[in-house]
């Protein structure tokens, strides 16, 4: 959305009299600071000019505009003291006072995107053009912060109150043909027609044969002051529902409602005023973090910056019909990649497959997917139990069990039936690279493609490379990672590679804590109001006993002087309770799948404390929830700076986006470190250090921490000369 090139308005005025300001700013024409004094300075302009009779807005290259240029956030946030650092100015002082009350009509000629602010500018002219594709919406509150430009006072009067509350809650777009049935735009034209549609448009407002209507005055979409307040009132019960820890969405209620009931203007500078305090939120500022280090996961130093292209990838084999392989398959095909499935058995493959049409099935169903597309879809799987068909694949993703004998022969087999070209990637989530190729000469392509599980609706992608990884099998990874939609993050071999890394500590850290007395649901709750999808319990049932316990066995194998061991989920286990699947684990399961707790879990924390040999700890037992929170998560925390002082992430906001993608870690609270920096080093190191003294190495600081603590330094700044495994 930034753009280091200065970014401008052009002016041009036709022989029909219409002036044509056209918003210049690659690559989606953003609202800098410049391209607003540039549009001022050219609005006043052609109003002062005689040959100037109507005037028509639209953005370069196919883009009305992205939307103000969040690479300016930084600067606001800083408390500039300049005027122009307050939105109020370019919501009354251009849009309101120059665009809209202007003596002369404007139109806007939408294409491409009219997002945020861009989509503002369009309202405060006095009718919108658009082409039927184009996207319009408001998607600031996934920044944290509210439209800052008069978006909350005009869009509830162009399409009522209930939609505009939905499209800002939501921040999702609508296309233009949705936008000219709710009235939002005025008419759709193909979009080599926009333009010259447009000014007709405007020099017909101007003759009186269409409409002047400044939108910020009209009333027609209103509901009555009653009706208005019920439908404020169900929209704030949902957001306290469904957003208990946000604050901007009850926010932009608040100021919507300041429009409908005290006038427009007065809902304007509310607007103002909400907008500069939320800019300096924690959440905005979390938010903003993380709509960056998501941008920059594919920058990876020394491989993306060597100028090398991507292959084409044309075809892909998966090993494992199951739950991953199937999930890998169905984000393959949706973005039109052929798979070829392969299973060991006839019985297995056909299980697989019916995964993927399961899948693509619930797409259908919630209309996301015609039947004809699931035809087209479907028929880019194709089935085999052999090796015989591999010989044309340019990647393979291996999808088995977690057993490295399995995966070493696999990988064996793989090198004689692949093209010498093919990427051979795991799946794993926690085995060493280098033990699975183990018995392959081909180690310069083999590659972690680690999904996370549903892996064709989880977003991130976790490619691991080794020391011998050619950067071009990198290179063409992070390509398809681009094309079915995931944002891939980069990392070195280690066990566990970086997220299940950072987490094994999760799960530990809440048996740790139940053994010496914590209860299992408060922890579970504290974890979930903290933002958390589910606690470590309730995630534990859903990963399932057999999963936890292999990789469990993985990380006390290669750490097991920093592993807490428990046999709470092993003695579960032996008793036939193995998660959800069992429909008995931390919790127990009805019918509908829901997580009801169980009585009957205390004798088998008693059983595992009375081996393990560990007493109850009267400060645990009633534990403040901030506690709960503190001794979960700093465990974790620790764990993310060896993955930093190994060098196994290039950079702290690569494991902010695999926290919250990953792990479902709440991104307004801007990822694992960015949070556990809001905190400082200091504090954590303090808490970690007097834990370690009283339950032991688990908990003990680790050297990058205890140096950053010294320092008083942050947990993200640059690793100095780190032995890099990237």
């Amino acid at each position: 959305m930034g753009s280091n090139a200065k970014g401008r308005t052009v002016l041009e005025v036709g022989a029909d009299g219409v002036a044509l300001i056209t918003i210049i700013n690659p690559p989606v024409n953003s609202l800098s600071f410049d391209v607003l004094y540039s549009l001022k300075e050219n609005y006043e302009q052609a109003l002062q000019r005689n040959d100037v009779k109507a005037i028509v807005i639209t953005g370069a290259n196919g883009k009305f505009s992205g939307g103000f240029d969040i690479s300016a956030f930084g600067g606001l946030q800083g408390g500039q003291k300049a005027d122009h650092s307050r939105p109020g100015f370019v919501s009354v002082e251009i849009l309101t006072d120059i665009v809209e009350a202007a003596r002369k009509p404007s139109v806007a000629a939408i294409d491409g995107l009219a997002l945020g602010g861009g989509l503002e500018v369009a309202m405060a002219c006095h009718a919108r053009i658009s082409t039927p594709t184009a996207q319009l919406g408001l998607p600031e509150l996934q920044l944290g912060i509210i439209p800052g430009f008069g978006g909350t006072q005009r869009l509830p009067r162009l399409v009522g109150l209930s939609k505009s509350l939905e499209m800002m809650l939501t921040s999702k777009p609508v296309k233009g043909e949705e936008a000219f049935s709710l009235g939002l735009v005025d008419a759709l034209v193909p979009p080599n027609e926009l333009v010259s549609t447009a000014r007709q448009w405007a020099l017909e407002i101007l003759e009186r044969r269409k409409p002047w209507v400044a939108s910020l005055h009209k009333t027609n979409k209103l509901e009555s002051l009653g009706e208005a307040r019920e439908i404020l009132k169900f929209a704030r019960a949902q957001v306290r529902k469904q957003a208990p820890n946000l604050k901007h969405p009850l926010v932009c209620i608040d100021v919507i409602e300041e429009g409908v009931v005290s006038g427009p203007r007065a809902g304007l500078w509310k607007e103002a005023e909400a907008f500069q305090g939320l800019l300096h939120s924690d959440t905005c500022k979390s938010l903003v973090h993380i709509f960056f280090a998501q941008r920059g996961t594919s920058k990876v130093p020394g491989i993306t910056d060597r100028g090398l292209v991507p292959r084409r990838v044309s075809k892909v084999a998966i090993l494992g019909g199951g739950l991953m392989g199937s999930g890998i398959a169905t984000a393959l095909i949706t973005s039109n990649y052929p798979v070829i499935l392969k299973e060991v058995n006839e019985k297995f493959l056909q299980a697989g497959i019916d995964r993927v049409k399961a899948n693509l099935q619930s797409r259908v169903k919630k209309g996301k997917m015609t039947q004809e597309k699931f035809d087209k879809t479907i028929s880019l799987l194709k089935g085999t139990l052999d090796y015989e068909s591999f010989k044309d694949v340019d990647m393979v993703i291996e999808a088995v069990i977690e057993k490295v004998s399995l995966k070493q022969q696999i990988f064996a087999d793989l090198e004689k039936y692949c093209p010498p070209h093919c990427i051979l990637a795991s799946n794993t989530s926690t085995i060493d690279l280098n033990l699975i190729g183990e018995k392959t000469r081909s180690k310069d392509r083999i590659i972690g493609a680690h999904f996370f599980s549903p892996a064709h609706v989880m977003p991130l992608l976790e490619i691991v490379r080794t020391n011998q990884t050619s950067p071009q099998i990198i290179v063409d990874l992070l390509d398809v990672g681009k094309k079915i939609k995931k944002t891939p993050v980069v990392v070195g071999n280690c066990t566990g590679f970086a997220v299940n890394r950072m987490f094994f500590p999760y799960t530990q850290a809440g048996l740790l804590l139940v053994e010496r007395g914590t209860d299992v649901y408060q922890i579970d709750k504290a974890i979930t109001k903290f933002g958390m999808p589910m606690g470590p319990f309730r995630l534990a049932d859903l990963v399932g006993f057999g999963v936890a316990i292999a990789t469990g066995t993985q990380f006390i194998e290669n750490f097991p002087e920093r592993t807490y061991k428990s046999l709470l989920i092993p003695l579960m286990q032996e008793d036939g309770r193995a998660g959800e699947t069992t429909r008995k684990g931390f919790y127990t399961y009805g019918d509908k799948r829901r997580a009801n707790p169980d009585p009957e879990l205390k004798k088998y924390i008693e059983k595992a404390r009375s081996i393990s040999g560990v007493a109850i700890d009267p400060k645990l037992v009633k534990l403040p929830e901030k506690d709960i929170v503190e001794m979960i998560f700093f465990p974790v925390v620790n764990e993310a700076c060896r993955v930093l002082a190994e060098g196994i992430a290039v950079k702290a906001a690569d494991l902010d986006i695999a926290a919250v993608m990953g792990m479902g870690f709440p991104p307004y609270r801007g990822g694992l470190i960015f949070w556990a920096d809001s905190l400082g080093s200091k504090y954590i190191y303090s808490r970690l250090d007097e834990w370690s003294k009283t339950y032991g190495d688990f908990f003990k600081p680790c050297a990058y921490l205890a140096e950053r603590a010294a320092k008083g330094a942050l947990l993200s700044a640059p690793v100095d000369q780190a032995k890099s495994r990237l």
